[in-house]
């Protein structure tokens, strides 16, 4: 068996190289060349064949292509919202895995949804109390503070979502884009 990184010829059988020491039987290229980059139908296909696995790493291009999948779905008249539905769990894990792929925990996305969750608590509390003819300027102060809120974490999501992954492995994982693909 050649090894992936330096190339040498190995005893079969052989759980990792005689000259470099790369393991041979996880599939992970020890600072090996790059794999291809994800494919639109191949990230999706990945989406859907690991529905429920919030471990190990996603690259950028499986997670954006997954999102740019799942933003044409939705908007399909009628059945998008469904679709969209059936596609939360993946969206979740997908964004796990790809938080974990720089070194960050999955459960970090729940922050970001509580602040978004938090002003749109307040909006719906701003409109019953303007419909109810309370108009309450500590309640629109609430709502646009956590608006401000919402969006600066939009912003700091989506910059650790648009960073590239950590070189070789880390806490949660082969680099995705080392190790070969099945």
């Amino acid at each position: 068996m050649n090894c992936p990184t330096c190339n040498n010829e190995n005893e079969p059988g052989a759980q990792f190289c005689g000259t470099c020491g790369t393991n041979l039987s996880s599939g992970e290229v020890a600072d090996g060349p790059q794999q291809p980059m994800v494919g639109f139908g191949e990230a999706i296909g990945r989406g859907f064949s690991n529905y429920f696995k919030f471990s190990g790493r996603a690259t950028r291009a499986e997670y954006w292509f997954w999102v740019l999948f799942t933003s044409l779905v939705q908007a399909i008249p009628l059945i998008g919202g469904l679709i969209a539905l059936f596609c939360l769990i993946p969206s979740l894990a997908v964004t796990s895995r790809r938080l974990h792929d720089i070194g960050k925990s999955g459960w970090w996305q729940l922050c970001f949804m509580l602040v978004w969750v938090t002003w749109g608590t307040a909006i719906v509390c701003l409109f019953i109390a303007a419909f109810g003819g309370e108009g309450n300027g500590s309640l629109f102060a609430l709502s646009a503070a956590a608006f401000i809120a919402a969006i600066a974490a939009t912003a700091w999501m989506i910059g650790w979502l648009a960073r590239q992954g950590d070189t070789g492995s880390n806490r949660h994982g082969p680099d995705p884009r080392t190790t070969r693909r099945s």
